[in-house]
């Protein structure tokens, strides 16, 4: 898919999509036949990240790769040891990193061993979030998530949404923003996600979709 690497870092503002995308991805990727891992990096925000879908992940045969508190009543920024081991899995490993900068800090901390490699850095971006409304915010939030990560994006995938009340109008609405990004950051949209209910609306429209289902949900909505 798209030439990513083996090893595909998601990265993004809060509330940009980033963990449903993540799921969405690894699903596609078992669905081919591939062996893929799923890494939970998210150690800032407890609402919304993979460790809380083990049932998606088993079903798939996904590995799960969680915090080491994940899913208990003692929610603590701890990770596993086997997260310095991701760039040696075999077969497809996604890392769902945290939010912004203070989330991408943590996969600062193997940046070293990352950067030796080859990865695709993927960046998620929502017009529709707060803070990354304009494609200038967008892209200022890039550079704060490179900054603490020390490690470059590679590419970008739009996610403008908002959640079920999403519209085809929200998704072409979208599209001048990712490219203005794009303008902005050097980096091309790879994809532009959509939920899957749109995708016969959008399938003459729009080049390189990428249907997702609606795994993450609101707390007040689970």
């Amino acid at each position: 898919m798209k030439g990513f690497s083996k090893l595909i870092i998601v990265c993004g503002h809060y509330g940009a999509g980033k963990t449903n995308f993540s799921i969405n991805l690894a699903v596609d990727y078992a669905d081919r036949g591939e062996q893929v891992t799923l890494a939970d990096l998210d150690i800032v925000n407890p609402y919304f990240r993979v460790s809380d879908f083990p049932e998606v992940a088993e079903r798939r045969g996904i590995r799960l790769i969680e915090p080491t508190y994940a899913r208990s009543n003692m929610d603590l920024p701890a990770l596993p040891a086997a997260m310095s081991s991701v760039t040696e899995l075999p077969g497809r490993v996604i890392v769902d990193v945290g939010g912004d900068d203070a989330g991408a800090t943590a996969l600062g901390r193997y940046s070293g061993k990352i950067a030796a490699g080859n990865y695709s850095m993927l960046y998620v971006i929502n017009r529709y979030r707060a803070l990354s409304e304009t494609a200038q915010e967008t892209a200022r939030l890039l550079r704060e998530i490179e900054a603490a990560s020390r490690l470059k994006a590679t590419a970008i995938v739009n996610n403008s949404h908002l959640m079920e009340e999403t519209t085809v109008r929200h998704i072409l609405d979208s599209i001048p923003y990712a490219e203005e990004v794009s303008a902005l950051t050097g980096l091309p949209v790879v994809m532009t996600a959509i939920p899957r209910i749109l995708a016969p609306e959008l399938s003459g429209e729009l080049s390189d979709l990428f249907p997702v289902d609606i795994y993450v949900k609101p707390p007040w909505k689970k």
